[in-house]
């Protein structure tokens, strides 16, 4: 029942992220793509708040979803898959502390001149392309090493 627990939280979990991420390079970003450089600005610095409540709420059930499946799936053939799961979200974890939350302060924070908006926002939501797809091939990852 634990071993359950702990695999559901992991495919949900890393699912729950990709689609989080999704809406926000989706929904968001075609909206912010669509606003003049300085309203951009004037949403980001208002709204940026809600936005970034989004990645918590999902990070902690993920984390224990997977270091629970990783810890009871030692030594069988499972743990590969879980592993590359876990690589996978880390590597979004640290992309997101490294790139992401602070090209967010800048946007929020003012310190990004209008005439800059267009090309940063543009390179933001290309990495964020790649982080929805490192999230969902995690996913995929944890949906495999439940089948082993």
């Amino acid at each position: 029942m634990l071993k359950l627990a702990f695999n559901t939280l992991g495919i949900c979990g890393a699912a729950g992220f990709s689609g989080v991420m999704l809406c926000i390079g989706v929904t968001l970003g075609g909206y912010w793509r669509s606003l003049p450089a300085q309203e951009f600005l004037d949403w980001f610095a208002a709204n940026n708040g809600y936005v970034a409540r989004s990645v918590p709420v999902i990070v902690l059930p993920t984390l224990i979803g997977l270091v629970g499946s990783l810890w009871l799936s030692r030594g069988s053939d499972a743990f590969l898959f879980w592993c590359l799961s876990a690589a996978c979200f880390l590597a979004m974890l640290i992309f997101t502390v490294a790139y992401f939350v602070p090209s967010n302060n800048a946007f929020a924070g003012g310190m990004v001149d209008a005439s800059q908006v267009e090309a940063k926002l543009g390179a933001w939501l290309r990495l964020h392309n790649l982080r929805i797809a490192t999230a969902m091939l995690g996913a995929v990852f944890a949906v495999v090493a439940t089948a082993k």
